[in-house]
């Protein structure tokens, strides 16, 4: 079956473009799984969030895999592409760029409950007639946009085709357990040349660099619910309490306390 592709005419269908005037407009469109928004760039910028589902966001050589308790910023003029990993109710906001919330090109950040509250609600009204409390809604939203808090699951993506070639494959499989040296014999490098790459490239160790990538898919697994058991098993630990001291150490705090989960 053909992977569906959405193009960036086709995405924006229902959404006018913001203005000075009007500087928070919102896109909608609910896409299937797999399916694969281009690369491509806008003059203003986008708050990139999903009522449902979870995708893959790609821009400035680093992905995240983001769960509806998350959104990822990308700032006016940035290449940028979007993979859909489950059927996703994809709401993104676009932001005129005299009105950018953050300073970074991109990042990730918590939705709040009440940002969360306020999308709803900006969402009713018809986007393409303006009206008092539509522009009392975006001035409330583009002033809690920055104050959400930032989660820092980035995952930074290589030039090189070499190591790009390794980590496409981690990501599509962050449980995989070969180590460098089998990975150096499928991409045609030496392991020492594959050292050097990552440090260079990415500025990390090759263990450190599948670290993230199982850390950015565990977000979707355990905002489903999943068992941390089933999400160590998934991801490649040993065991659920070796994930958990993982997770603790890097983020200081347990995987259910850092997703919200009650």
């Amino acid at each position: 079956m053909p992977i569906p592709v959405v193009t960036h005419t086709q995405f924006n269908w229902d959404c006018d473009y913001p203005t000075p005037a009007r500087p928070l407009t919102m896109s909608g469109r609910d896409l299937p799984a797999d399916a694969v928004l281009l690369p491509h760039h806008h003059p203003w910028g986008q708050f990139t969030y999903a009522l449902q589902g979870v995708m893959r966001v790609t821009a400035n050589n680093s992905s995240w895999i983001v769960p509806p308790q998350r959104a990822v910023w990308i700032a006016p003029d940035v290449m940028h592409a979007v993979t859909v990993l489950e059927p996703t109710r994809l709401r993104p906001l676009c932001v005129h760029a005299s009105r950018s919330p953050f300073a970074d090109d991109c990042k990730v950040v918590e939705v709040s409950g009440l940002l969360r509250e306020l999308m709803a609600a900006f969402e009713q009204h018809d986007q393409h007639e303006q009206s008092s409390r539509e522009q009392l809604l975006a001035d409330m939203i583009l002033d809690e946009l920055p104050r959400c808090a930032e989660r820092p699951l980035r995952v930074p993506l290589p030039q090189d085709k070499r190591l790009k070639t390794l980590c496409n494959a981690l990501i599509d499989d962050p449980g995989a357990e070969l180590t460098l040296e089998a990975w150096s014999a499928r991409v045609g490098a030496s392991e020492r040349t594959l050292t050097r790459l990552f440090e260079r490239e990415l500025g990390m160790s090759f263990s450190q660099w599948r670290q993230q990538v199982r850390l950015a898919h565990a977000a979707p697994l355990i905002t489903r619910g999943v068992p941390l058991s089933q999400v160590a098993a998934q991801l490649g630990y040993a065991s659920q309490s070796a994930f958990s001291a993982m997770f603790k150490k890097t983020f200081g705090s347990t995987p259910t306390a850092f997703f919200g989960q009650k």
